[in-house]
């Protein structure tokens, strides 16, 4: 059996099988995540065989027996020691690291490209924010769920220092950024045909009603 497989395969199916594994005690819980995270920050594929082994005998640990049947596995399963990396319909096996870990549903062949694009831009943590002066959970500042669930805010949000941009609140106001931060900041940070260019490169450039405009063409879309 391959671990990497079934790990990928529980991200696939992550809707149906993500509340066995979001309900886990405490103990198991953290060994889970421990494992995980250890799989996607590993360099070698003998330690990252190594974490995915741990974290797929957690997972099949915790669903219950007619759930791991599914998956192709059952108890006292025993893992190839060739096993290779593999998708399962697009989902990687550091997709159940980003589901569980991480709290973020941007995973997969279609959201996980758009979240890795978002989160190499430049971004502040909260102590960033702070350190300069400012106040990381102010409303409707784009907050995004990093690394480890460690939020992490958009760089293009802030001036220089930690003051926002009043016309970026405006505009995350209008995009719900609370509910869907990962929409927002993909608005801001991707090209828009109505402004000729990305919203987030107009900053400071005297075109801020221009701005909102295209924010409300979007809603008035929708």
């Amino acid at each position: 059996m391959n671990p990497f497989q079934v790990l990928a395969a529980v991200a696939a199916a992550w809707e149906r099988l993500g509340p066995y594994l979001t309900r886990l005690a405490a103990e198991p819980g953290a060994r889970l995540a421990a494992a995980l995270e250890g799989l996607r920050a590993a360099g070698g594929e003998g330690e990252r065989r190594g974490h995915a082994e741990t974290a797929a005998r957690l997972v099949i640990g915790c669903l219950p027996s007619e759930e791991a049947g599914r998956l192709g596995v059952g108890e006292g399963a025993r893992y190839s020691q060739s096993a290779r990396e593999v998708t399962v319909h697009g989902f990687r096996a550091t997709d159940l690291a980003v589901l569980l870990v991480d709290g973020s549903p941007m995973v997969g062949p279609v959201l996980g490209p758009v979240r890795e694009r978002l989160l190499a831009h430049p971004v502040l943590d909260d102590a960033d924010v702070r350190l300069r002066g400012g106040d990381p959970t102010a409303p409707d500042l784009i907050r995004l769920p990093g690394t480890g669930g460690r939020a992490v805010l958009p760089r293009f949000q802030f001036r220089d220092g930690a003051l926002p941009w009043r016309v970026v609140l405006e505009v995350n106001a209008l995009l719900e950024a609370g509910r869907d931060p990962w929409g927002a900041a993909d608005w801001w940070l991707s090209a828009n045909a109505w402004l000729r260019t990305e919203p987030a490169a107009l900053l400071g450039a005297d075109r801020d009603a221009e701005l909102v405009a295209a924010a409300r063409t979007l809603l008035d879309g929708e």
